[in-house]
């Protein structure tokens, strides 16, 4: 199997398009810092989501400052798998399914149940429900410009938006 690495993105750096990113990447990074969901939860919500969507930016991105935080190896792998692994509190749980119901289309229609809300609210007041769903739309927000992009992984941030040359 021969692995072919992009040597480019597809966009130039968006901040650079659109300055106005920086604003709403540092209000989203406030609104959900503030401190009624752990910032640890939010790591874990955002790995899974990249996970879902198919960005290997935004897995690499979210694996890596989970392990600057601290997070175990056993932890971050098992996200991707975390209905039946060991390692997750039961508000982590919660928040990691409303993150795959928000995500991922609902063969049943409606994607955040009742049943699933009621799950989550018994570990997170209103304020934090809020706070979690903001997390979750601000990876998704994110995510279109990895997946539309391609910024490239791994890379420090003056190199992930290089586009090839043509």
């Amino acid at each position: 199997m021969v692995i072919q690495e992009r040597t480019g993105s597809r966009l130039r750096n968006p901040q650079q398009l659109v300055p106005e990113l920086a604003d709403v990447g540092a209000a989203l990074f406030k609104a959900t810092g503030n401190g009624t969901v752990p910032r640890t939860t939010i790591g874990l919500v955002q790995l899974r989501i990249g996970q879902i969507v198919g960005s290997t930016y935004l897995v690499v991105l979210h694996t890596g400052n989970l392990r600057a935080a601290g997070e175990s190896e056993e932890r971050i792998a098992a996200v991707a798998t975390w209905q039946d692994a060991p390692y997750f509190t039961e508000a982590e749980r919660a928040a990691l399914a409303l993150a795959e119901a928000v995500a991922q289309p609902s063969a049943a229609g409606e994607r955040v149940t009742d049943e699933l809300y009621a799950g989550a609210a018994e570990h997170y007041d209103e304020k934090a429900l809020a706070t979690l769903a903001m997390a979750i739309g601000q990876v998704n927000f994110f995510a279109a410009l990895a997946v539309i992009g391609k910024p490239l992984p791994g890379r420090p941030p003056a190199e992930q938006w290089t586009p090839v040359q043509d």
